[in-house]
């Protein structure tokens, strides 16, 4: 492990390549920072996050890159030589048009992002990847995380493949397939009683412990986040390089939704897209949904609420960006809006007959969120849209396995099988 001396000397330096982020600044007041393993602002205690500087970005030099997030290195906060180290190389999964759910839920043109393909099946595989890539430049050489499933997988999966330690804590109560998936790496998987916050909270005690732990959610975090920027980068290139008008996003943390964002307004200011307008719109549970609360309310702060929903992947009482989701749905004309658990499991379903993807409970948020923006006139039934899907409904089998199963038991004949039919 570097030593945090040698990690001050090489920040003041500039001795760190993390392509061409330059610094990190408050998100709050704009204080500025050498590159270091920070995430608070020591001014007023705001969050950072990665300041850059772009060199000369091409559509071109994008498309002659690989067949993952790392076509996007030139934008992200990872080193020159990223793909010399073994990684799972996440991203470029497939844009789907999705003419079906486009009619049942009356919209003209309609886009589905399947994220359900990345390695670990879901969009975390991304900010692992820059997470885990940052981490080694900065010296770290653990790996881990506070999780409510999917990263959990995502930063087992990553520190295996990378020949690192891995430590992944969770809330004790996780989906039993979310456990055995990351279990199943053999790192060091830590099941805690409580919730999501009460998990977060003690990485963060842990973090400060131990020097030589990249917690990528939390001492690592401005690094991490940046990940997500490549979902968004990757719609406007697979839209034949321009933004869509509407897109819906679920909100945990919010990091999601503010990246997806940031990724458009960069894509628009190095000309590799027209700037039009969008708007983005916000995606939550009923039974966590402090920021479609705060939204419908009109307030700017975000209260903590105690998590009760099935879309276990969402519930984070304490969104960390939770008013930075404000600020971007505000800006850009958008909302947030939250759906019941009856909901969530219909939009599951309504996407798995109608396209054939099955997702987990936060594609069934997702679904149901637009279905409800829709019939409330907020979304534009004419503008063209944009649903993410980000993570496989096999790790939230409970979700659904009441609902549905056989039409029938049967004998094996055929006059059994036309009588099940009604032929």
């Amino acid at each position: 492990m570097t030593s945090t001396v040698d990690i001050q000397q090489a920040a003041t330096t500039g001795a760190f390549d993390l392509g061409p982020a330059r610094a990190l600044s408050c998100r709050e007041c704009g204080h500025r920072i050498p590159l270091a393993a920070e995430f608070a602002c020591a001014e007023c205690f705001g969050p950072l996050e990665v300041s850059y500087d772009f060199g000369n970005i091409t559509r071109e030099s994008i498309e002659a890159g690989p067949q993952s997030i790392w076509r996007y290195r030139g934008l992200l906060p990872v080193p020159s030589d990223v793909r010399e180290h073994p990684n799972t190389e996440p991203g470029m999964t497939r844009l789907v048009k999705a003419d079906r759910l486009g009619a049942a839920l009356g919209l003209k043109s309609l886009w589905v992002k399947d994220d359900t393909g990345n390695p670990t099946h879901s969009f975390k595989d991304r900010v692992v990847a820059v997470a885990l890539a940052a981490a080694r430049e900065l010296g770290f050489r653990v790996l881990a995380c506070p999780s409510t499933g999917n990263l959990a997988n995502a930063v087992a999966a990553a520190a295996a493949r990378a020949g690192w330690e891995s430590v992944v804590l969770i809330p004790s109560n996780l989906e039993r397939a979310k456990i055995l998936t990351t279990a199943v790496y053999d790192g060091a998987l830590i099941a805690v009683d409580g919730n999501y916050d009460d998990v977060n909270r003690l990485a963060t005690e842990l973090a400060a412990e131990h020097e030589d732990w990249a917690f990528v959610n939390v001492n690592v975090r401005p690094y991490y986040a940046e990940g997500s920027k490549t979902l968004g980068y990757e719609v406007a290139e697979q839209l034949g390089w321009r933004l869509p008008e509407q897109i819906v996003i679920p909100v945990a943390s919010g990091s999601q939704l503010t990246k997806v964002d940031k990724a458009f307004r960069e894509f628009g200011e190095l000309g590799l897209v027209e700037a039009t307008p969008y708007k983005v719109f916000g995606a939550q549970a009923t039974g966590c949904s402090p920021v479609s609360t705060a939204f419908k309310g009109g307030h700017d702060v975000v209260r903590p609420v105690k998590p009760d929903t099935i879309a276990r992947s969402l519930a984070i009482g304490a969104p960390a960006d939770g008013p930075y989701v404000l600020d971007a749905v505000r800006r850009t004309g958008g909302a947030v809006e939250d759906v019941t658990d009856a909901e969530v499991v219909e939009g599951i379903r309504l996407l798995a007959r109608t396209e054939g993807i099955f997702a987990e409970t936060a594609g069934g948020v997702t679904v149901a969120t637009a279905r409800k923006l829709i019939a409330a006139g907020k979304i534009d039934p004419d503008a063209e849209t944009v649903l993410l899907i980000t993570g496989d409904g096999l790790k939230t089998l409970d979700a659904v396995q009441d609902q549905i199963g056989p039409k029938a038991t049967i004998p094996p004949s055929a006059a059994a099988v036309r009588e099940v039919l009604g032929y």
